[in-house]
């Protein structure tokens, strides 16, 4: 089964290389958790003038919920970095969280 992935690029245009980059990080978040059916990666570009301005939101669709993060970053590929360990985190707790139940 393979999951979905939808990237979004606001007040820019995403290069292919970003969006390469974003696809490679969010597929590695299916090792974290088998069950993953939808991600949606939100690129945004704050105000062009300052620093950190580069907002990345993930969110991740389970069964059962969607768990979502953001981080404002300087870069994108930062910013994605950031969000997919975060969510790394949080879905390991989800499946062990399943399993003891």
């Amino acid at each position: 089964m393979t999951m979905e992935i939808k990237i979004q690029a606001v007040h820019f245009d995403a290069t292919e290389k970003l969006q390469e980059f974003a696809t490679k990080k969010v597929e590695k978040l299916s090792r974290s958790y088998e069950d993953i059916k939808k991600v949606e990666v939100q690129l945004k570009v704050e105000k062009p003038q300052t620093a950190m301005n580069k907002t990345t939101s993930i969110s991740v669709a389970i069964p059962g919920g969607t768990q979502f993060v953001e981080k404002t970053c300087d870069t994108f590929e930062e910013g994605i970095d950031l969000c997919v360990d975060a969510l790394k985190v949080k879905l390991t707790k989800i499946k062990e969280k399943s399993r003891n139940h």
